[in-house]
C-alpha cells in the first residue's frame, strides 16, 4: 500500500520455473506490494506449480499459448479486477530488478505520473550489463525514428519494467493491440495518444540463460512492427487514417 493506494505486481509468465521464486521474494522485499497476480501462458515446464507454492501470489494460467501480448492483457485485467490504483509489470525471469518498485510506486503515487517506465539505456551502461551489440543499435535506431515520429523524447520505448495508475489502464483500447510482442510498443504509443507522460528511471539489467529474450527473427518482425505503430501514430494524428489503436482525437 502506498497513501492508501492498493499497489498489485503483475508477472507475465512463460517457461520461469527457473527465476520466478527469486523475482517474487525480492518483490516481496519492497514492502509496498499488496498483491501479485501470475499469469502463465500455457509454459512447458514447472511455472505454474512454483507460482501456486508462493504464499502472496494469486495465480491464472492461460490453456493455450496465446502470446506475450495477450498475457499482459490478461494481467492488467485481473489487475483491475482486483481494485489495483498502481500496477507494475515485473517479468519473471529476474532480468529487471524488482528494488525499482518503491521509486516507480512513488511517481505514481505522489501525481507526478500516470506511466513510469524502467530504462535500460539511461545511465549509460546497457552494453556493459550485457545487452548485445546489435540489440543495442536496434534499440537506438528504433527509438530515434519512433520519437521523431511520435514527437516524444524518451529515451527507450522497448523496457518489459513498466508501472501504470489505474485510470491510464482503464482509458487505454489494449484489447485493439496485438497478442505479441510488440503489444509493449503499442501501449507506450497509446499512453503518449492520450496525453499521458512518461516517466523514467535508470534500471540496471541482468542478461543471464535464464532472462526471456526473442530470437532474431523475431526481433525483426518487433522491430517493423514499432515503425507501423509509430507511422499510424503520426498518419492518424494528421488525420490521414483511422486506427482502433489511435481512437478519437489525439490529446498530447
Amino acid at each position: 500500500m502506498f497513501k492508501d493506494k492498493k499497489v498489485v505486481v503483475v508477472m507475465p509468465a512463460y517457461n520461469a520455473e527457473q527465476t520466478l521464486r527469486v523475482t517474487y521474494e525480492e518483490v516481496m522485499e519492497q514492502g509496498i506490494v499488496d498483491e501479485i497476480i501470475v499469469v502463465d501462458d500455457a509454459s512447458h515446464d514447472e511455472t505454474v506449480a512454483v507460482a501456486r507454492t508462493l504464499e502472496r501470489a494469486k495465480v491464472h494460467a492461460h490453456e493455450i499459448n496465446s502470446g506475450y501480448g495477450a498475457n499482459q492483457k490478461t494481467c492488467y485485467r485481473l489487475a483491475l479486477e482486483e481494485n489495483a490504483d498502481i500496477v507494475i509489470m515485473v517479468h519473471p525471469d529476474y532480468q529487471y530488478t524488482p528494488k525499482l518498485i518503491p521509486a516507480m510506486v512513488s511517481l505514481i503515487g505522489n501525481g507526478l505520473y500516470p506511466c513510469v517506465i524502467g530504462s535500460r539505456i539511461l545511465g549509460g551502461r546497457a552494453m556493459q550489463e550485457g545487452m548485445p551489440l546489435w540489440r543495442y543499435i536496434s534499440n537506438r535506431i528504433l527509438t530515434l525514428i519512433e520519437n521523431l515520429l511520435i514527437g516524444a523524447k524518451l529515451s527507450e520505448y522497448h523496457s518489459g519494467y513498466r508501472a501504470f495508475s489505474r485510470q491510464i489502464l482503464q482509458e487505454l483500447p489494449l484489447d485493439a493491440n496485438s497478442d505479441d510482442f510488440v503489444f509493449d510498443n503499442q501501449m507506450l504509443a497509446q499512453v503518449l495518444w492520450f496525453g499521458y507522460t512518461v516517466g523514467e528511471v535508470s534500471c540496471p539489467t541482468k542478461y543471464t540463460p535464464d532472462a526471456s529474450s526473442i530470437n532474431f527473427r523475431r526481433s525483426v518482425k518487433y522491430g517493423f512492427g514499432c515503425l507501423s505503430t509509430a507511422l499510424t501514430y503520426r498518419l492518424a494524428k494528421m488525420g490521414l487514417v483511422k486506427s482502433k489503436l489511435f481512437p478519437g482525437k489525439n490529446r498530447s
